[in-house]
């Protein structure tokens, strides 16, 4: 999942944990543990051809629904090594409306894997040819313009991108029951990350 999403999805879980939100997280497909280190692979340029491929794919299959498409996450910052999976921010009218995109999204091999109504109405679809993770939200969404905040400013500021690596690389020869742990315990520089950001656009 997307870093900066994972951050901020770390601390609603929180709050959820504490004001036991019904709207929580729903797996539409079992969600696999993990068990393990996290694998990164050091950038590749094949990063960026393997996502403009992924977002072809989804224009073609939405055919004039989508509003905007961007390459998110670590695989879209050159330079940054990342685990070889090709995060993608879709924006659509409504993310809710699952029937108005859903279905095409997995006729092009996109399949749905998670909804989380009490969170930015986030819809989670994953796909294998490249392995992709595509993030659905709504036109407007705080939560968008967060992840494209941090990547932005990821691709602009290496001392930031390279403390951002050494985070990554400490965390992930550790051992994570699920890879979403491994990406909770990097919410904090994340967070310091994304402020630095908006100071920096203020």
């Amino acid at each position: 999942m997307d870093d900066s999403s994972q951050a901020s999805r770390a601390e609603c879980r929180r709050e959820r944990a504490v004001s036991a939100d019904p709207e929580g997280v729903e797996f539409v497909r079992p969600r696999i543990p993990h068990h393990g280190s996290v694998h990164l692979a050091d950038a590749s340029p094949e990063w960026a051809r393997q996502y403009a491929a992924v977002a072809a794919r989804i224009r073609t299959a939405l055919a004039g629904l989508v509003l905007e498409v961007e390459h998110a996450g670590s695989t879209s910052v050159p330079g940054l090594a990342a685990k070889p999976i090709i995060d993608v921010l879709l924006l659509v009218p409504d993310a809710s409306d699952e029937a108005a995109y859903v279905p095409a999204l997995e006729a092009a091999d996109l399949l749905l894997y998670l909804r989380e109504p009490g969170w930015h109405q986030h819809r989670l679809l994953r796909g294998s040819d490249p392995p992709v993770n595509l993030h659905v939200f709504s036109v407007g969404s705080e939560e968008a313009e967060r992840m494209l905040l941090f990547r932005d400013r990821l691709r602009t500021h290496p001392e930031e991108r390279e403390r951002y690596e050494r985070t990554k690389r400490e965390l992930a020869t550790r051992h994570w029951v699920q890879v979403q742990d491994y990406a909770d315990a990097k919410s904090a520089v994340v967070e310091e990350i994304i402020a630095c950001a908006r100071r920096g656009r203020r």
